[in-house]
């Protein structure tokens, strides 16, 4: 990732942190946590590897192009899902997006050599399609925190029942709202 080791290693932290809390959700009581856990784990990982700095690990075009290949199937996965439950369809565009900036990184010149940030678009301006998802990203941030305040406070407050760690639907949502705050940060450094 382009930018400031420090605010790299956060997002790093930032993003496996989460992606093992959805791993927890997994073994939760209440199926839709369940149902979407998997998917979100996948990306908190997946966006954890991808903020990785440079310095640290630079991988080659092959790395970027398996990522591309990982992603898109869980495209076509979370497509076929996104049919029966609109659910779904915030996991596609956030599987696109990874698919979308993996296959950025991989056709970069000198993408051996560097992470998102790379991908020589400075000159150009920022891409019609990078900026759409900047765009939806920025929306799903400030409308999940919407979202999550009301959840916290009725939850300081005692009005939810005490429940297990997989089954706490705020902090599902809180963990969203760090991925989508995540993806921001990568796709202004792509």
């Amino acid at each position: 990732m382009h930018g400031p080791a420090q605010a790299a290693w956060l997002l790093v932290a930032l993003c496996a942190a989460t992606g093992a809390y959805c791993l927890l959700r997994m073994r939760s009581r209440i199926e839709e946590q369940r149902r979407t856990a998997g998917g979100e784990a996948l990306m908190g990982f997946g966006m954890a590897v991808m903020a990785v700095p440079a310095a640290v690990l630079a991988p080659p075009r092959w790395a970027w192009l398996a990522y591309a290949a990982v992603f898109g199937a869980a495209v076509l996965h979370t497509g076929w899902a996104a049919r029966a439950d609109r659910h779904h369809l915030h996991h596609l565009v956030g599987a696109f997006a990874m698919a979308y900036m993996s296959v950025a990184m991989a056709a970069a010149p000198g993408a051996h050599a560097g992470h998102v940030g790379h991908a020589g678009h400075a000159d150009a301006g920022v891409p019609v399609l990078t900026g759409a998802l900047l765009l939806y990203f920025a929306g799903y941030v400030l409308w999940s925190g919407a979202r999550l305040a009301p959840r916290a406070v009725a939850s300081a407050a005692g009005g939810t029942a005490v429940l297990g760690w997989a089954d706490r639907s705020e902090v599902a949502l809180a963990c969203r709202l760090s991925m989508g705050i995540g993806m921001v940060a990568m796709l202004l450094t792509l």
